[in-house]
């Protein structure tokens, strides 16, 4: 199961789990559509692809919550 972590890496743009517009590697590092267009659709931690981050449906987050932890380090 996927993290959905919520936020940009790189500029810190809110990326809801629910909503469209995440992109992430193999290992989840996860950019917004700018960002990941930036980047050349290239992670700059670990040099993979970024893909479209599927969405999640509001009515899993009981069972399957989205992560809280924020990874944008400003």
């Amino acid at each position: 199961m996927l993290e959905m972590r919520p936020d940009c890496e790189r500029c810190g743009a809110d990326l809801p789990a629910e909503a469209p517009g995440a992109f992430i590697c193999s290992f989840e590092c996860t950019y917004c559509v700018e960002c990941a267009e930036a980047l050349d659709d290239i992670c700059p931690n670990c040099g993979g692809e970024l893909v479209d981050r599927p969405t999640r449906a509001k009515q899993h987050f009981d069972s399957a919550p989205p992560s809280k932890e924020r990874r944008f380090k400003g």
